[in-house]
């Protein structure tokens, strides 16, 4: 993928998941009518799954997993400013060297800065759309990523790890997924953790590569993470202690059932 943002016709952002944040240049008098609401001060974009070979278009099932975790971050982020958009690809496929996925997310994030200005994104992926969002963390305006039973095919060249330096990363992976390989996204993890101290991964032991059995305690973790990164609040203990711990502890840090209850110390 080259270093700096590609022109990637015909990917888009998709609307806002929840209405009532506008872009501060708007609420400095440029017309939009209908639009009342807080200003975006932190930008959450969300990148669906796909296939690893294809040019068809993209998959609105796909597109769609991503929106109950989009709306629940909205919720808990709205009145600090939070806004989210599902990313809408070219292809539905990573397509090898290609990596449509990774130069859309990227492109998406400079669209997301054109909108709102100089805000902080964090990108959130899951399978193909983790991959993506791994890669398109070199752009300067993201701060952090989430990485959902992510995608990380084996092979003869390494994931690359250098443009997470700087960056807040954080790697869920169910112990049971038989879709995308948990031992690939503990290797990638663990070579991350060289280059940037910032990164921890959470197994979700029994659960299956869509996250269903535990979907409570992924929202909570994926929520404090992800707030705590863009608003700069203190992370839940679980997530600070992952953080601080080294590997192979805070790589293969346990989500434990009934995670977020009571998140604070």
């Amino acid at each position: 993928m080259a270093s700096q943002a590609l022109p990637a016709r015909g990917a888009r952002l998709g609307r806002p998941v929840a209405p009532g944040l506008v872009p501060p240049a708007r609420q400095r008098g440029r017309s939009d009518e209908g639009a009342t609401g807080a200003t975006v001060r932190a930008v959450v974009l969300a990148l669906p799954g796909g296939d690893a070979l294809s040019t068809r278009r993209r998959s609105p099932v796909a597109a769609a997993v991503m929106w109950p975790l989009a709306r629940h971050l909205v919720r808990q982020g709205h009145a600090d400013g939070v806004a989210a958009h599902v990313v809408h690809y070219r292809f539905r496929g990573w397509n090898g060297g290609h990596a449509h996925p990774a130069e859309d997310a990227e492109w998406a994030v400079g669209e997301a800065v054109r909108r709102y200005g100089d805000v902080p994104v964090c990108l959130l992926g899951m399978d193909m759309g983790a991959r993506a969002a791994l890669h398109a963390a070199g752009h300067p305006a993201v701060g952090s990523v989430v990485a959902l039973a992510p995608w990380l095919p084996g092979g003869p060249e390494p994931e690359p790890v250098k443009q997470l330096i700087g960056r807040r990363v954080l790697l869920v992976h169910g112990t049971q997924d038989d879709s995308t390989d948990p031992d690939l996204s503990y290797r990638f993890a663990e070579r991350a953790k060289k280059v940037n101290r910032q990164v921890c991964r959470f197994e979700v032991h029994s659960d299956g590569h869509g996250l269903h059995q535990h979907r409570a305690e992924v929202f909570a973790l994926t929520t404090d993470f992800v707030l705590g990164s863009l608003l700069d609040r203190p992370y839940a203990r679980p997530v600070a202690d992952a953080l601080a711990a080294p590997p192979p502890l805070g790589l293969r840090m346990p989500l434990a059932t009934g995670f977020g209850r009571s998140m604070r110390p």
